[in-house]
């Protein structure tokens, strides 16, 4: 059995909090795991962000309902499905992810959760597990799985080398700088044909 393991944003949605930083006109807010390979630094700088503007949950949702999945991405999604299992493992978190899941077909997700207050204030992040892309191929693996994986930022490259085959998609030059090892695509066409290439090479066809 083969899977295909694709992270979200980036790859198949726009970064959720650059959007948002374009919306507030809070240039720290752009800062993604693209930039900062330290997820934990990254979140606690967030939240402290969103503390000080009195930022709240109900304004970030504002944002992501307005949002929309890149052009192809909903195609491509339905393709992978009818050749492979198919699951996203992301480090967004499942308060942000629902309207652009039901954008995007429902797909499998798999993601962390955060803490929202009374007040509507978003008070900390709850890791699902740490390093958990990583985490999951090796559980496909020990499942029987063949895992093939596609992401575009730092915190991708532990799941994309610990698949079968890896793939950078649409990453920035500082990524692919650092990770040479894994072949950079940036069309859904030729992503998929990657992973098709790379399902016959397993099978032997």
């Amino acid at each position: 059995m083969q899977m295909v393991c694709l992270d979200l944003e980036g790859v198949l949605v726009p970064e959720i909090w650059i959007e948002f930083a374009e919306l507030t006109g809070i240039d720290e807010l752009k800062a993604t795991t693209r930039d900062i390979p330290d997820y934990d630094e990254l979140m606690r700088g967030r939240l402290d962000i969103l503390q000080r503007n009195n930022l709240k949950m109900a304004d970030i949702q504002k944002v992501i309902d307005d949002m929309s999945p890149m052009d192809g991405a909903h195609e491509f999604l339905n393709s992978i499905r009818s050749k492979f299992q198919l699951v996203i493992l992301s480090d967004t978190f499942y308060e942000f992810a629902q309207p652009l899941m039901r954008k995007l077909g429902w797909p499998t997700l798999f993601c962390h959760r955060l803490t929202i207050d009374e007040t509507g204030n978003v008070s900390d992040y709850n890791l699902r597990l740490r390093d958990h892309k990583r985490q999951a191929v090796i559980a496909f693996h020990n499942l029987n799985y063949t895992v093939f994986a596609a992401g575009d930022s730092y915190n991708d490259t532990a799941m994309l080398g610990e698949a079968n085959h890896g793939f950078l998609f649409r990453a920035p030059e500082n990524v692919v700088d650092e990770f040479p090892q894994f072949p950079v695509l940036t069309e859904y066409s030729d992503l998929e044909s990657a992973f098709i290439k790379a399902g016959e090479a397993v099978t032997g066809e």
